[in-house]
Protein backbone atom coordinates (compact mmCIF):
# COMPACT_ATOMS: atom_id res chain seq x y z
CA UNK A 1 0.00 0.00 0.00
CA UNK A 2 2.70 2.45 0.82
CA UNK A 3 4.61 1.51 -1.83
CA UNK A 4 1.67 2.89 -4.25
CA UNK A 5 1.41 6.00 -2.30
CA UNK A 6 5.15 6.80 -2.95
CA UNK A 7 4.88 6.59 -5.91
CA UNK A 8 4.77 9.81 -8.63
CA UNK A 9 1.15 11.17 -9.10
CA UNK A 10 -0.10 13.29 -11.87
CA UNK A 11 2.02 16.03 -13.44
CA UNK A 12 5.38 14.74 -11.58
CA UNK A 13 5.38 10.81 -13.27
CA UNK A 14 4.06 12.63 -16.65
CA UNK A 15 7.29 15.06 -15.70
CA UNK A 16 9.46 12.12 -14.67
CA UNK A 17 8.29 10.20 -17.85
CA UNK A 18 9.25 13.16 -20.26
CA UNK A 19 12.36 12.92 -18.85
CA UNK A 20 13.21 9.47 -19.51
CA UNK A 21 11.97 9.75 -22.85
CA UNK A 22 14.70 13.00 -23.24
CA UNK A 23 17.48 10.77 -21.32
CA UNK A 24 16.95 7.68 -23.55
CA UNK A 25 16.75 9.80 -26.80
CA UNK A 26 19.82 11.29 -25.76
CA UNK A 27 21.82 8.09 -24.91
CA UNK A 28 20.80 6.57 -27.86
CA UNK A 29 22.24 9.80 -29.86
CA UNK A 30 25.22 9.71 -27.95
CA UNK A 31 26.03 6.21 -28.57
CA UNK A 32 25.78 6.87 -32.12
CA UNK A 33 28.23 9.82 -33.04
CA UNK A 34 29.26 10.66 -29.20
CA UNK A 35 28.29 13.41 -27.33
CA UNK A 36 30.28 16.26 -28.64
CA UNK A 37 28.60 15.23 -32.32
CA UNK A 38 25.48 14.41 -30.68
CA UNK A 39 22.02 16.78 -32.22
CA UNK A 40 19.66 18.06 -30.00
CA UNK A 41 17.24 18.45 -32.67
CA UNK A 42 17.56 14.74 -33.57
CA UNK A 43 17.23 13.71 -29.95
CA UNK A 44 13.98 16.06 -29.51
CA UNK A 45 12.41 14.50 -32.20
CA UNK A 46 13.14 11.26 -31.20
CA UNK A 47 12.01 11.71 -27.54
CA UNK A 48 8.77 13.60 -29.34
CA UNK A 49 9.32 16.91 -27.19
CA UNK A 50 10.14 20.72 -28.10
CA UNK A 51 13.88 21.76 -27.79
CA UNK A 52 13.33 23.79 -24.95
CA UNK A 53 12.47 20.52 -22.83
CA UNK A 54 15.67 19.32 -23.23
CA UNK A 55 17.32 22.50 -21.98
CA UNK A 56 15.05 21.94 -19.56
CA UNK A 57 15.52 18.81 -17.82
CA UNK A 58 19.71 18.55 -19.14
CA UNK A 59 21.31 22.29 -18.95
CA UNK A 60 24.21 20.51 -21.13
CA UNK A 61 24.94 17.58 -23.01
CA UNK A 62 27.24 17.00 -19.53
CA UNK A 63 24.23 16.38 -17.58
CA UNK A 64 22.90 13.77 -20.01
CA UNK A 65 25.92 11.89 -19.09
CA UNK A 66 26.39 12.81 -15.83
CA UNK A 67 22.95 11.46 -14.96
CA UNK A 68 23.64 8.12 -16.74
CA UNK A 69 26.53 7.67 -15.47
CA UNK A 70 24.79 7.94 -11.84
CA UNK A 71 22.46 5.66 -12.91
CA UNK A 72 25.28 2.68 -14.37
CA UNK A 73 27.16 3.52 -10.69
CA UNK A 74 24.16 2.40 -8.86
CA UNK A 75 23.03 -0.39 -11.14
CA UNK A 76 26.99 -1.90 -11.26
CA UNK A 77 27.06 -1.47 -7.08
CA UNK A 78 23.79 -3.66 -6.69
CA UNK A 79 25.28 -6.17 -8.98
CA UNK A 80 28.23 -6.16 -7.17
CA UNK A 81 26.23 -6.27 -3.72
CA UNK A 82 24.18 -9.04 -5.15
CA UNK A 83 27.70 -10.77 -5.94
CA UNK A 84 28.65 -10.32 -2.45
CA UNK A 85 25.84 -11.86 -0.27
CA UNK A 86 28.33 -15.26 -1.13
CA UNK A 87 31.53 -14.60 0.84
CA UNK A 88 33.91 -13.73 -1.92
CA UNK A 89 37.94 -13.69 -1.63
CA UNK A 90 39.57 -10.07 -3.34
CA UNK A 91 40.87 -11.66 -6.76
CA UNK A 92 37.28 -13.02 -7.32
CA UNK A 93 35.67 -9.47 -6.53
CA UNK A 94 37.91 -7.56 -8.53
CA UNK A 95 37.57 -10.15 -11.50
CA UNK A 96 33.66 -8.91 -11.04
CA UNK A 97 34.23 -5.51 -11.49
CA UNK A 98 36.61 -6.32 -14.40
CA UNK A 99 33.75 -8.36 -16.24
CA UNK A 100 30.87 -5.43 -15.11
CA UNK A 101 32.73 -2.74 -16.54
CA UNK A 102 33.45 -4.28 -19.68
CA UNK A 103 29.96 -5.53 -20.15
CA UNK A 104 29.19 -1.81 -19.62
CA UNK A 105 31.49 -0.77 -22.50
CA UNK A 106 30.02 -3.37 -24.49
CA UNK A 107 26.55 -2.19 -23.77
CA UNK A 108 26.92 1.75 -24.09
CA UNK A 109 29.38 0.87 -27.24
CA UNK A 110 32.83 2.98 -27.30
CA UNK A 111 32.01 6.29 -27.82
CA UNK A 112 29.76 6.79 -25.33
CA UNK A 113 31.62 4.82 -23.09
CA UNK A 114 34.74 7.01 -23.48
CA UNK A 115 32.65 10.13 -23.40
CA UNK A 116 31.06 8.87 -19.67
CA UNK A 117 35.11 8.17 -18.77
CA UNK A 118 35.37 11.76 -19.50
CA UNK A 119 33.02 13.28 -17.41
CA UNK A 120 33.58 10.59 -14.59
CA UNK A 121 36.49 12.81 -14.40
CA UNK A 122 35.81 16.02 -15.53
CA UNK A 123 37.40 18.89 -13.53
CA UNK A 124 33.95 20.48 -13.96
CA UNK A 125 32.11 18.16 -11.92
CA UNK A 126 30.48 19.65 -8.65
CA UNK A 127 32.76 20.79 -6.33
CA UNK A 128 30.67 18.63 -3.64
CA UNK A 129 31.34 15.77 -5.57
CA UNK A 130 33.82 13.26 -3.66
CA UNK A 131 35.27 10.27 -4.49
CA UNK A 132 34.29 8.72 -0.49
CA UNK A 133 30.38 9.58 -1.99
CA UNK A 134 30.54 7.20 -5.71
CA UNK A 135 28.87 3.93 -4.91
CA UNK A 136 31.25 1.55 -7.12
CA UNK A 137 34.37 3.09 -5.00
CA UNK A 138 32.74 2.55 -2.16
CA UNK A 139 32.08 -1.01 -2.62
CA UNK A 140 35.75 -2.06 -3.99
CA UNK A 141 36.97 -0.04 -0.97
CA UNK A 142 35.37 -2.07 1.41
CA UNK A 143 36.39 -5.36 0.12
CA UNK A 144 40.02 -4.11 0.24
CA UNK A 145 39.38 -3.53 3.90
CA UNK A 146 37.57 -6.67 4.60
CA UNK A 147 40.66 -8.54 2.53
CA UNK A 148 43.32 -6.84 4.45
CA UNK A 149 41.38 -7.43 7.92
CA UNK A 150 41.38 -11.24 6.93
CA UNK A 151 45.55 -11.00 6.01
CA UNK A 152 44.89 -11.63 2.49
CA UNK A 153 45.53 -7.75 1.75
CA UNK A 154 47.62 -5.44 3.07
CA UNK A 155 47.19 -1.61 2.65
CA UNK A 156 50.21 1.05 1.60
CA UNK A 157 47.11 4.01 1.47
CA UNK A 158 43.79 4.01 2.41
CA UNK A 159 41.23 1.80 0.75
CA UNK A 160 39.26 4.17 -1.06
CA UNK A 161 42.23 5.17 -2.27
CA UNK A 162 43.64 1.84 -3.85
CA UNK A 163 40.05 1.74 -5.06
CA UNK A 164 40.54 4.69 -6.91
CA UNK A 165 43.72 4.19 -8.49
CA UNK A 166 42.13 0.23 -9.69
CA UNK A 167 38.92 1.72 -11.05
CA UNK A 168 41.52 4.19 -12.78
CA UNK A 169 43.85 1.56 -14.53
CA UNK A 170 41.03 -0.52 -15.48
CA UNK A 171 39.23 2.68 -17.58
CA UNK A 172 42.31 3.25 -18.87
CA UNK A 173 43.07 -0.09 -20.47
CA UNK A 174 39.76 -0.33 -21.72
CA UNK A 175 39.58 2.73 -22.93
CA UNK A 176 43.35 2.29 -24.93
CA UNK A 177 42.44 -0.58 -26.29
CA UNK A 178 39.67 -1.85 -28.30
CA UNK A 179 36.65 -4.57 -29.20
CA UNK A 180 37.41 -8.60 -27.84
CA UNK A 181 40.71 -8.67 -28.76
CA UNK A 182 43.71 -11.10 -27.86
CA UNK A 183 45.91 -8.15 -26.84
CA UNK A 184 42.23 -6.97 -24.60
CA UNK A 185 42.01 -10.07 -22.80
CA UNK A 186 45.99 -10.06 -22.06
CA UNK A 187 46.18 -6.75 -21.38
CA UNK A 188 43.43 -6.82 -18.62
CA UNK A 189 44.62 -10.46 -17.40
CA UNK A 190 48.17 -8.54 -16.68
CA UNK A 191 46.40 -5.73 -14.90
CA UNK A 192 44.37 -7.52 -12.67
CA UNK A 193 47.12 -9.81 -11.73
CA UNK A 194 49.35 -6.51 -10.94
CA UNK A 195 46.70 -5.05 -9.06
CA UNK A 196 46.12 -8.43 -6.40
CA UNK A 197 50.12 -8.76 -6.45
CA UNK A 198 50.34 -4.62 -5.35
CA UNK A 199 48.15 -5.22 -2.32
CA UNK A 200 49.69 -8.58 -1.46
CA UNK A 201 50.80 -9.21 2.32
CA UNK A 202 54.74 -8.04 2.76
Amino acid sequence: MSGTQDRPQGREAQRLQTRKRVLDAAVAEFGRVGAADADIATIVEDAGVARGTFYFHFPTKEHVLLELEQHEEARIAGELRRFLRTPRDLPEVLAKVVRLVSALERRLGDKLFKDLIAVHFSPTRPLDDTWRERPVITVVAQEIEHAAARGEAQLAVQSYHSAVFFLLGLYAVLTTTSGATDVRTAALADYLTSTLRSLEPR
